[in-house]
């Protein structure tokens, strides 16, 4: 079984039964199936993809992103979800990365593709406009004919070197995942599972899109998250069932003028921690119970969730999803017991191939067939597990991860900058947001706004800090390395 031969298996069942929800439009499985094999026919055809190659998916949420993931698929290449907040240069660096000659794109990228022609002159585009004309089924024989244990999909995860890594995903990982949450979210067919958050982060490929359409329910994709009552709106109007999100958006629903009474029957936090009070404000308002889970990229990403019919422990991710271990480990691979704290870690069949091309960071993140996630937490005697640190300097905006290190080495490339150091601070919208440190070069006067703007050019906006604080120099310790805790202890709070 592969993931393509998944979704044929559920189009063949009912092929005129709504797959996905767009505003006013409606999509069949028929349809969906009957475009990813046109998509599949075309990338062999005129761009000569083979199996196992790599095809970007640039995409902002639209419909085509589902055709044109499983028509990836259905060629046997491997789908490369490409973050569509990144700026030219970030992608730049997956494209080669990752070898990729061919990338899915929408007009609203076109701007970009063209800056990354120069380097890349052999990079070819497929517009997802012209998709309309691709209905065609693909020739006889051509099947996808991908193993469980082929490579199915590369989610780039950014890296504490400054560079992100791509973690590889199995179609037997991927399969095994969504069958461990249709397991524990109990998901049927007449499911209708809301997609608001962006389609090429692994929690919504995973809970948002392949679970809903691998056992015959529906995806709810929302056309614009502003204002906020526009997602309630298509929330009634469909008749979703299933809402995953990050805390920032459940605090808006707890805050906004959201109908107590929604077709809801279970609402998933994850991507970041959900606070207390959130979790507090959120339960004494609407009926459905708002529940807590935690995953990474690379393990398919869900790793653990609250039980459905409870118990539910605020504070805690809850216990591990089926087919899913996770221990307490210290740093020598003895697995700990309850209330000591140690390095959280996951073993499964979810549990990534590896880091692509990076055999030495694969290393580092599997000891034997444990995946060291670089979360700091514990265990408690009934088998609820919590965070409470993060091992790795990672900052998580909106739930999607920022490591310092890659804003930093952007500090230092401004002329005049001696010193550069990037933090989390608290952020009520956002989860966290970064804040920058810097000492200047002796005699030099830096401006924030410049550098700024500086890098804007050369980031995400979401990882641009938010505030630059000049010091005459950073802490350190006595080997020189700088003192990120005393950083934090002088921050001023988020704005």
């Amino acid at each position: 079984m592969n993931l393509a031969r998944a979704l044929a298996k559920t189009a063949q069942r009912d092929p005129s039964k709504t797959a996905l929800f767009w505003g006013g439009s409606h999509f069949s499985y028929g349809e969906i199936w009957s475009r990813s094999q046109g998509v599949a026919a075309r990338l062999r055809s005129a761009f000569g993809v083979r199996p196992g190659d790599r095809v970007g998916l640039w995409l902002r949420n639209r419909p085509e992103f589902v055709p044109a993931l499983f028509g990836i698929l259905q060629a046997g290449a491997v789908a490369v979800p490409i973050n569509n907040f990144l700026k030219p240069p970030e992608v730049a660096f997956i494209l080669a990365d990752a070898g990729i000659d061919v990338v899915m794109l929408d007009e609203t990228m076109r701007e970009g593709f063209e800056k990354l022609r120069p380097g890349r002159p052999g990079l070819k585009p497929l517009a997802v406009e012209d998709f309309a004309g691709l209905e065609a089924p693909a020739p006889e024989g051509q099947g996808c004919r991908r193993a469980e244990s082929d490579l199915a999909v590369i989610i780039y995860t950014s890296g504490t070197t400054g560079h992100p890594k791509g973690a590889m995903l199995s179609h037997g990982n991927l399969l095994a995942n969504v069958e461990s949450c249709r397991r524990v979210l109990e998901a049927a067919g007449h499911d209708r599972i809301v997609v608001l958050l962006p389609m090429f982060h692994s929690f919504m490929l995973t809970v948002g899109i392949l679970l809903p359409l691998l056992i015959g329910g529906s995806i709810v994709l929302i056309q614009t998250l502003h204002p906020p009552k526009n997602v309630v709106a298509e929330i009634l109007q469909h008749r979703a069932t299933i809402l995953p999100a990050v805390p920032q958006f459940f605090r808006a629903m707890t805050h906004g003028s959201v109908p107590v009474h929604l077709p809801l029957r279970l609402c998933i936090s994850g991507a970041a921690p959900l606070p207390a009070e959130i979790l507090k404000e959120f339960t004494a308002r609407f009926p459905m119970p708002l529940l807590e889970g935690y995953g990474l990229s690379e393990a398919g990403p869900v790793v653990s969730f609250n039980p459905i019919h409870g118990p539910w422990k605020a504070g805690s991710i809850g216990v591990p999803i089926p087919g899913v271990e996770v221990s307490v480990q210290n740093d020598s691979g003895e697995i700990l017991g309850p209330a000591v704290t140690g390095e959280i870690c996951v073993r499964g069949s979810n549990v990534m191939l590896g880091y692509w091309n990076q055999p030495e960071e694969t290393a580092k993140t599997m000891r034997g067939d444990w995946l060291l996630t670089g979360d700091i937490g514990h265990v408690d005697a009934d088998g609820y597990f919590y965070i409470t640190d993060r091992k790795k300097d990672m900052l998580l905006v909106n739930g999607i991860n920022v490591y310092p290190r890659q804003i930093e080495e952007v500090l230092y490339a401004f002329p005049g900058v001696k010193e550069a150091a990037v933090i989390g601070v608290p952020d009520p919208r956002r989860g966290e947001q970064p804040l920058a440190f810097v000492a200047a070069q002796e005699g030099v006067a830096l401006q924030e706004g410049a550098l700024l703007q500086f890098a804007r050019r050369q980031l995400a906006d979401y990882k641009v800090p938010r505030h630059i604080v000049f010091l005459p120099a950073l802490p350190r310790n006595a080997t020189g390395k700088i003192l990120k805790s005393e950083l934090r202890k002088t921050a001023p709070p988020a704005p």
